[in-house]
């Protein structure tokens, strides 16, 4: 002990007394504690990917949202309604963020489990997507969670329409890969060509119009020859799903709530 503490006196004069030593000892302690501090901020950053990543899917997914708005009131804007499209107020819908907690994509019926339920604002029926586009609609809720049926699901059936021409159908998924799914129903008068983009059509309460699903690959005639078939790989990549947004739309619920009454009183006169 008594040659350790001499040891540590006789460097602590070395490197303060002496200029060169000193320099020497000042660079290399900066040196280390530069590399430490690096490595910390790297360990924290690797740490905060999960939040960084939600964030970043919030954001695109309002992005997409926002141009969808704007390119819609840029339309309407074309004659004398310019100065009352561009007046109105925004009705971006509310985005309720969601951790993908269980998923499957090699099922027939494919199933996904969100860490959000009724206590965060989610109930069945909502929309849900993600940074790079559709993923499915809220199938039943907890209160802490909800069970989502995907695009990856024969029961689903999402109407869409092809970007920019508003010739709609219904997305069907028909098992086997996960990047794949089907148009039904385009009509035949319908003029598109490949890799133009599919996006939802706005004619259901579950998703506002514009949200990206896919791009055309392939078009076959309908088994009955009326109509068009359309193969397209669709955006979302759904092996690697992590962070989704639920579309807590006022206006969605209101419309749905709208449309069981009407159906409640035609059930109730037959």
């Amino acid at each position: 002990m008594l040659f350790v503490i001499l040891e540590v006196a006789s460097f602590v004069m070395l490197f303060q007394y002496n200029n060169y030593q000193g320099s020497v000892w000042f660079t290399s302690a900066n040196y280390l504690t530069g590399k430490v501090l690096a490595i910390g901020s790297e360990v924290q950053s690797y740490f905060n990917l999960t939040t960084v990543n939600r964030q970043l899917t919030e954001r695109n997914v309002y992005l997409e949202q926002r141009v969808r708005m704007l390119d819609d009131r840029l339309r309407k804007a074309v004659g004398d309604s310019a100065i009352k499209a561009f007046s109105q107020p925004d009705s971006i819908p509310r985005l309720i963020s969601a951790k993908v907690i269980e998923n499957s994509i090699s099922k027939t019926d494919n199933f996904i489990t969100l860490d959000k339920g009724t206590s965060d604002g989610v109930h069945p029926d909502m929309g849900v997507i993600s940074g790079t586009g559709v993923v499915g609609i809220v199938y039943m809720a907890s209160s802490n969670f909800s069970v989502v049926i995907p695009v990856l699901n024969s029961k689903s059936n999402i109407s869409c329409s092809i970007a920019g021409r508003d010739y709609f159908g219904y997305l069907h998924w028909d098992g086997g890969s996960p990047q794949i799914a089907y148009l039904e129903d385009i009509p035949r008068h319908a003029r598109f060509r490949l890799h133009d983009k599919i996006v939802t059509s706005g004619y259901s309460s579950v998703f506002p119009k514009g949200v990206m699903v896919g791009e055309i690959l392939h078009v076959f005639n309908s088994s009955d020859g009326l109509s068009y078939r359309i193969q397209l790989r669709l955006s979302t990549d759904f092996s690697r799903l992590r962070d989704v947004c639920v579309i807590d739309d006022v206006q969605m619920l209101e419309q749905r709530k709208l449309m069981k009454a009407a159906s409640d009183s035609i059930k109730a006169r037959d």
